[in-house]
C-alpha cells in the first residue's frame, strides 16, 4: 500500500496469527492485487465516507492498543502526533480527516496507514532515520495517502476481495462493539486490518501523487527537502541488502522505481535547501525507542553498545541524547546509580530537555524519595506547561505523596488543555475513588473507555454512577449521558452492519 512501507508480513504476523477470520486469508480471492485506484462515484462515497472511515480508524486503533507491540510511552506520542499535524497544516487546501501518528515496538523498517487519519510507524523506522526530515519525509508521504483517500478507495472498490476483507473486518470491530472480552476477537480486528494494508497494490500514479503531497508538505514546514530523497536512498539500501534472503514484501510488490527517484531528485533541485535544525525532542525519543524496541538479551546489548559508541563518535544534542537513552535503558533494569551517572555525562545541555527531566522525577519516586519527586516535577512543570510527560510525571509525584486532591485539581486542568488523552481521565478516576468520591471515579472512567473505543464498559461504568447516587439532578445528567452513549453505539453498530451484506 502506502511506499515507504518495508515488510508488511514480519510487521503483522504476530496480528495474523491471531486472527479469527484465518480461513478468509487463506482464499484465492483474499490475495488477489487491486491495481490502480477505482473511479469513485457517490455510492462509493457514501459507503465509505469520512466519519465512517474514522469510525473504522477507530474502532481498530482500540483493538491495536491493546497488543504488546503498541507504543503508549507519551514522549512517543505527543512528538509524533504533532509532528503529523505540523506537517497536515501545511498541506494545500482542505486536510480532511485528523492525523493522528503512533508507534510500534518493531525493528522493521516500516510506516503505513490505516482508515481514518491514523499512522504506525515502527520503532525501527525512527531509529533508522539520520534526520528529522528524514521521519518527517515517511509521515507526509502516508498522510498524502490519507489526504487522497487511496485508503478509503481501494477498502470500497467493486472487488470481490474488497468486499471479504470489509465484511471480516467489520464483523471482528462489531464483535469489540458488543463488548467482547476475548482479546484474540479484539486482535482479529487489528489483523483484518493488516490483510486489508496488505492487499492494497495502488498504482505507481498513486504512489507519486503521495510523493508529490507529501514532499509539498515537508518543504512548506520548513524540513530539509533531501530528507526525502536520503531516505529513500536508505530505503532502498536496505533493500539490496536483503536480496537473497528472502526479500521483503515492500521490495517485491513496491519497488522503487527509477523514475519515482528522479522524479523526487528533480523536486529537491528545484527548491532551497532548508535552514531549520533537528528538534532536541526527535533526538531523545530516538534514543528512547532504540531501548524500547530491543526489550532484552543480545537485542538490548547491542542498543546499548551503539548508544555507547554514539556517546564517543559524535558531539552536542546527539550525544546527550545517546546518553539519555543509557540512562533510560538502566532505569528500566532499576539501575538507579548506573541511570544517575549516564544523566550527569549529559551535563548543562540535559537542563533544556522534558525528557531528561522526566527521568529523573521517576527516578525519585522509584526510589522512594517522594519530596525530591514532587519537588522535580513542579519545577518541571513550571518550565514546560506543554508536555504532556511531564504532567503525567507531576500527576504520579502527587498521587504517591498522597495529595489526591490536587492531583483531581491538575488533571481536570488538564484535561482542559488535552481532552482527548484517555491516560488523564484514567488518573482523574484513581484520585477521585481514593478521596471516596465514586460517582465521579465512574464517570471519569466512562470517559477513559469512551476515548479508547469500548462503548459498552463505558455505558456500564454510568450505569454504576447511576446507582451511587440518589441525587435527582445528578441522576438526569447521567440518564442523557447513557443515552447519548448508547444513540452512539447503535449508530456504530449500524455503520458496520452495513459491510457484513
Amino acid at each position: 500500500m502506502p511506499v515507504l512501507s518495508f515488510d508488511r508480513k514480519a510487521r503483522h504476523s504476530r496480528f495474523l496469527a491471531l486472527t479469527l477470520a484465518a480461513s478468509m486469508l487463506a482464499s484465492p480471492l483474499a490475495h488477489s492485487q487491486p491495481v490502480g485506484i477505482p473511479s469513485m462515484g457517490a455510492a462509493s462515497s457514501a459507503e465509505l465516507s469520512p466519519a465512517l472511515e474514522r469510525t473504522l480508524g477507530e474502532a481498530i486503533m482500540e483493538q491495536g492498543r491493546r497488543d504488546p507491540s503498541y507504543i503508549a510511552d507519551p514522549d512517543v506520542s505527543q512528538y509524533l502526533t504533532e509532528l503529523g499535524q505540523e506537517l497536515a497544516r501545511h498541506a494545500s487546501g482542505s486536510a480532511g480527516q485528523p492525523i493522528t501518528v503512533f508507534a510500534l515496538r518493531d525493528r522493521q523498517i516500516n510506516a503505513f496507514a490505516l482508515p481514518g487519519g491514523f499512522i504506525g510507524i515502527n520503532s525501527g523506522l525512527m531509529v533508522a532515520s539520520e534526520s528529522e526530515s528524514e521521519l518527517a519525509s515517511v509521515v507526509a508521504h502516508e498522510i498524502g495517502h490519507v489526504m487522497q483517500r487511496h485508503i478509503a478507495r481501494g477498502m470500497t472498490q467493486g472487488s470481490q476481495s474488497s468486499a471479504i476483507m470489509m465484511a471480516s473486518l467489520a464483523g471482528a470491530l462489531l464483535a469489540a462493539l458488543a463488548g467482547s472480552g476475548d482479546l484474540a476477537m479484539g486482535v482479529a480486528a487489528f489483523g483484518q486490518a493488516a490483510a486489508i494494508d496488505r492487499q492494497l497494490g495502488f498504482s505507481r500514479q498513486a504512489e507519486q501523487e503521495a510523493d508529490r503531497i507529501g514532499f509539498e508538505m515537508m518543504t512548506r514546514a520548513g524540513y530539509e527537502p533531501r530528507g526525502m530523497l536520503d531516505m529513500f536512498n536508505r530505503l532502498s539500501n536496505v533493500a539490496r541488502l536483503n536480496e537473497g534472503m528472502g526479500g521483503n514484501v515492500y521490495t517485491r510488490t513496491h519497488p522503487l522505481s527509477i523514475q519515482r527517484m528522479s522524479d523526487i531528485e528533480n523536486r529537491v533541485r528545484a527548491v532551497p535547501a532548508a535552514t531549520r535544525r533537528d528538534s532536541t525532542t526527535f533526538w531523545y525519543v530516538r534514543a528512547k525507542l532504540r531501548v524500547m524496541e530491543a526489550r532484552a538479551g543480545q537485542a538490548r546489548a547491542s542498543a546499548v553498545a551503539q548508544l555507547k559508541r554514539e556517546t564517543e563518535q559524535f558531539h552536542g544534542i546527539r550525544q546527550s541524547a545517546a546518553w539519555y537513552g543509557l540512562a533510560y535503558e538502566a532505569f528500566l533494569r532499576q539501575d538507579y546509580e548506573t541511570a544517575r551517572q549516564a544523566l550527569a555525562n549529559i551535563g548543562p545541555s540535559g537542563d533544556d530537555s522534558s525528557e531528561v527531566a522526566v527521568l529523573n522525577v521517576r527516578l525519585a519516586l522509584d526510589q522512594g524519595d517522594t519530596a525530591q519527586g514532587l519537588e522535580l516535577s513542579r519545577r518541571a512543570w513550571a518550565r514546560w506547561p506543554d508536555r504532556q510527560a511531564v504532567a503525567l510525571a507531576h500527576v504520579d509525584s502527587l498521587q504517591k505523596s498522597g495529595r489526591d486532591d490536587q492531583a483531581v485539581q491538575f488533571l481536570q486542568d488538564r484535561i482542559l488543555d488535552w481532552p482527548d488523552v484517555p491516560r488523564f481521565h484514567q488518573l482523574l478516576a484513581q484520585s477521585h475513588e481514593r478521596l471516596g468520591q465514586t460517582v465521579e471515579a465512574r464517570r471519569a472512567m466512562a470517559r477513559y473507555y469512551e476515548l479508547t473505543g469500548a462503548l459498552p464498559v463505558a455505558i456500564e461504568q454510568l450505569q454504576q454512577a447511576r446507582g451511587l447516587t440518589s441525587d435527582f439532578y445528578l441522576q438526569s445528567q447521567l440518564d442523557a449521558e447513557i443515552r447519548i452513549m448508547k444513540d452512539r453505539l447503535m449508530a456504530d453498530r449500524a455503520l458496520l452492519e452495513r459491510f457484513r451484506k
